[in-house]
């Protein structure tokens, strides 16, 4: 496990396997109030046969949580992706994620296109299209950001990627929910069709939010392949971690090295 220095403040990631294999990186990202920590279960099938490199966002888990909300970003967290890979040296890797972090792949994918050589998009959505629809969810973003300045780590969900999360506090937690969760327009959404790499799509059968969200990706991304995980939630890595880490092996064995 390691530190990179960020704008003052540190972003915390750990490679798994090995950087000097032949295979691709896989870069993932955990999801909002969760962390790297969501992803061992997967660690061990994963890197196998490459390097999977875990890291936590601005005000999560064991990196740090600046107390100015305009470090919070899209972008910002964009930016920490492509420095943790520049770190490495890696200069071209599958980019995956779960939820937040799967939709900050696809962000980073529209920033760094000649970066991504895949990418992996577990129980998320591309945003919204639409200005009233997204009015809504930064609404709920609010609320969120709201109840960890109310009530702390007791607002966390419970849900199992939030349980093993490890936060310091939550200060971070709501800035990052005002900053990072809130979403400003429909760039990501509208650029799916453009998006000529592989691109695996996973959802748990029981996260009935984002099954709509998942099938309109699998439906507008020329590349994409769709993969419903029987008898799984919202954290679909680790309520059925075997079945959701030999979809994503299989669909990374078939990648070019």
């Amino acid at each position: 496990m390691s530190y990179l220095e960020r704008d003052g403040h540190q972003i915390w990631f750990e490679v798994t396997g090995d950087l000097a294999g032949g295979a691709l990186p896989l870069l993932l990202s955990h999801g909002f109030s969760a962390s790297a920590a969501m992803w061992q279960p997967n660690l061990p099938v994963l890197a196998a046969d490459r390097a999977v490199i875990t890291w936590d966002m601005r005000g999560h888990g064991r990196s740090g949580s600046p107390a100015d909300p305009a470090q919070y970003s899209e972008a910002a967290t964009v930016a920490d992706m492509a420095a943790v890979l520049d770190h490495l040296g890696v200069g071209r890797a599958v980019i995956g994620g779960l939820s937040l972090g799967g939709y900050m792949s696809l962000a980073f994918w529209l920033a760094h296109p000649d970066r991504a050589a895949a990418l992996v998009l577990c129980d998320t959505g591309p945003g919204y299209r639409r200005d009233e629809p997204r009015q809504q969810w930064n609404d709920r973003a609010e609320a969120t950001a709201q109840r960890f300045e109310r009530d702390g780590l007791s607002a966390l969900s419970g849900s199992p990627e939030t349980r093993v999360a490890g936060h310091a506090g939550a200060d971070g937690l709501a800035r990052a929910a005002r900053g990072m969760l809130a979403q400003r327009d429909g760039r990501v959404i509208t650029a799916l069709p453009g998006i000529g790499i592989p691109v695996l799509v996973l959802v748990g059968d029981r996260d009935e939010p984002f099954l709509p969200p998942a099938r309109y990706m699998a439906d507008r991304i020329p590349q994409a392949t769709l993969a419903v995980i029987p008898d799984a939630g919202h954290a679909s890595n680790i309520d059925q971690p075997e079945l959701f880490s030999r979809e994503v092996a299989a669909f990374l064995a078939r990648l070019p090295a």
